[in-house]
């Protein structure tokens, strides 16, 4: 079909939609008349609507419909596990990376000797830096792939796969720490048996799980279109050791620009693109953050504010509405104005400042809030009482007795 021809199927379709047509009922009919479409086609079409006189606004409702049509190219793409874009096949090319590195350790150990243990140290500390990658790798199967396994009711990986995978860490961390003790061939003898060995077969044996139980269980019970958001995914944790294939970066990122999420109101809660939560539990929830939070909107109105327990500037519910200017005394509203007209003409997207206040270190900062294209949508203060949190020292991982 020509160019001509698609944009008066896409045309007819976006009017469809206005209408009421649904978005899985539009895709039906583009994939059947139109068949295939490429990026720069699709670009093309909405040119040239444009200049047809459609407006922007309107082709966005088309947005959702060529946004599936790179779904569905993802999912032909993601048919085989052996294809090199399948999130299972790069999990395994990172298990053959890890195996070269715990080969390197071993091949490290075997050759030892006593002349030059400095050397030594260095060059096993280096590969065990190195395999620390490994922990990419456990997070995005933990974060990634673990989430969409329990969707369909499969909880064993995420309750016994991920404390395995956190004895791994607590190994490294402890091996890397161990290399710098070792003074002689006893320190070492200790170390590679107690450390090193133990190691080693801990990540050889997680790759074995997940190659002969995981993999296996995953390409089981998960349809294409959870692989599809599995590898868009997985670029928000990254990958350890290797590079994700070309053509599947391209149409990720074609997808993602298609895409247009927005934020909708069902049955009496938010639903966002990351999740839903009701009315009074959003308010709940904003009222319950560490810290005070207000919005200025595009016009300079204070819109909201937070009305948590321990609020440590006085905002009474009188300033909804009121121009943020007049909510600061005279002395501080030339950095009041800097601050707003820095954030509306793009030069700066944050400040901060620190005061004390009553005895308190108050930490605050300024945010502009800007929406997909960068437009300016208004400003957000935000307050905390960073005292307590200055004091803190070392680490805490448990709870305490008086917890």
């Amino acid at each position: 079909m020509s160019t001509v021809s698609k944009k008066q199927v896409v045309k007819d379709i976006i009017l469809q939609l206005h209408k009421g047509l649904s978005v899985m009922e539009a895709k039906q009919r583009f994939e059947n008349e139109c068949g295939a479409i490429t990026s720069s086609e699709i670009a093309e079409i909405e040119q040239s609507l444009i200049n047809d006189g459609l407006s922007p606004d309107e082709i966005k409702k088309f947005c959702n419909v060529h946004a599936l049509l790179f779904q569905s190219a993802l999912e032909k793409t993601l048919a085989k596990e052996t294809s090199p874009s399948h999130p299972v096949h790069l999990f395994k090319l990172e298990n053959r990376e890890i195996e070269k590195l715990l080969k390197t350790l071993k091949d490290a150990v075997s050759r030892r000797t006593t002349t030059d243990l400095l050397a030594f140290k260095r060059g096993v500390k280096d590969v065990l830096v190195t395999l620390r990658g490994v922990e990419t790798h456990y997070e995005r199967k933990e974060q990634v792939l673990f989430p969409f396994l329990e969707k369909q009711g499969f909880m064993g990986p995420s309750k016994v796969m991920w404390g395995k995978d956190n004895e791994v860490r607590d190994l490294l961390k402890a091996a890397i720490s161990g290399i710098d003790a070792i003074t002689g061939d006893a320190d070492f003898k200790s170390f590679e048996e107690k450390t090193l060995n133990v190691l080693i077969e801990e990540v050889e044996g997680m790759v074995f799980k997940e190659e002969n139980i995981l993999f296996p269980t995953c390409l089981e019970k998960l349809p294409a279109s959870d692989w599809v958001e599995v590898l868009k995914a997985s670029d928000e944790v990254g990958y350890a050791y290797i590079e994700k294939p070309k053509e599947t970066e391209v149409l990720i990122r074609e997808l993602n620009e298609a895409l247009v999420e927005e934020p909708v109101i069902q049955d009496n809660a938010v639903a966002f693109p990351s999740g839903s939560v009701s009315l009074s539990e959003l308010m709940c929830l904003l009222n319950t953050l560490p810290v005070d939070l207000t919005f200025v909107d595009r016009e300079d109105r204070v819109k909201y504010f937070t009305e948590g327990k321990a609020r440590i500037f006085t905002r009474p519910r009188a300033v909804i509405g009121r121009a943020v200017q007049n909510c600061h005394p005279p002395q501080s509203l030339d950095v009041v104005q800097k601050i707003v007209t820095a954030f509306k003409d793009g030069t700066k997207d944050f400040f901060e400042f620190w005061i004390n206040f009553r005895g308190r270190l108050v930490h605050i900062r300024y945010f502009a809030v800007r929406d997909r294209e960068r437009r300016y949508l208004g400003t957000l203060e935000m307050s905390q009482d960073i005292t307590d949190i200055k004091k803190l020292e070392g680490e805490r991982r448990l709870l305490s007795e008086r917890d």
